[in-house]
């Protein structure tokens, strides 16, 4: 089997633009700084990881790491811009007809570790492994969507994003469908304040996140979700 490849969604950090949760207690500034950091650990991640290819899918103008693939991302609603990112970059079919795997994560966990995806990418790349692989976030979303054949993703357009349901719904597509499904580890992801400060804590003290928010994010003390 081919190895499976990883796509990182992105949005480019600009103030005003992204982890517009965080303000207050931040100004915009500071958050694009947050979002910054998050995805630039992100990146450094995946690049550690293993994967057949790794390619970035940007709203914006980020650029790729050198010998990453880079492409915008295309549809109005995160459903359709999620089933795009796996279309858009749907691996040509090997000779049985079969396309490469895909898994696809955000830049909303830096606390991601390589062994995180190493795991996720090895059971789509195990010849009886599952058919996909579904990493739940503490939020009811989801931070990881794996799929031996991408096209199954087309089922994410039906879908509500960005509430407490998402990942619940996508985990029932995913089965409607008849696919096998295994789960990963639950993660948090950083829209507010408290996430920012209670992922830093699982970082690495030398991470560009722990250092970001450190600097620009005010104490979790009398912060709430």
């Amino acid at each position: 089997m081919s190895a499976p490849q990883v796509l990182v969604l992105a949005k480019t950090p600009e103030p005003g633009r992204v982890k517009t949760r965080l303000c207050p207690p931040c100004t915009p500034e500071q958050a694009a700084r947050i979002a910054a950091a998050a995805l630039a650990d992100t990146l450094d991640t995946v690049a550690a990881a293993t994967a057949g290819a790794r390619i970035l899918v940007v709203d914006g103008d980020h650029p790729a790491p050198a010998g990453w693939a880079r492409l915008a991302q295309r549809g109005g609603p995160l459903s359709d811009r999620l089933a795009n990112a796996f279309a858009d970059t749907r691996p040509v079919a090997d000779h049985r007809g079969t396309a490469a795997a895909t898994l696809l994560i955000g830049m909303d966990t830096p606390q991601l570790t390589a062994a995180h995806l190493d795991a996720a990418v090895g059971l789509l790349g195990t010849a009886d492994g599952p058919d996909a692989v579904l990493g739940p976030a503490d939020d009811g979303g989801w931070w990881a969507l794996g799929l031996r054949e991408p096209g199954h993703a087309e089922a994410l357009r039906a879908i509500p994003t960005s509430t407490a349901h998402t990942g619940r719904l996508t985990l029932a597509a995913l089965r409607h469908r008849g696919l096998r499904v295994h789960l990963l580890p639950r993660l948090r992801d950083v829209d507010t304040a408290a996430d920012a400060h209670a992922v830093a804590a699982l970082c690495p003290p030398g991470s560009r996140f722990a250092v970001a928010v450190d600097a620009d994010v005010p104490s979790a003390a009398g912060v709430g979700r």
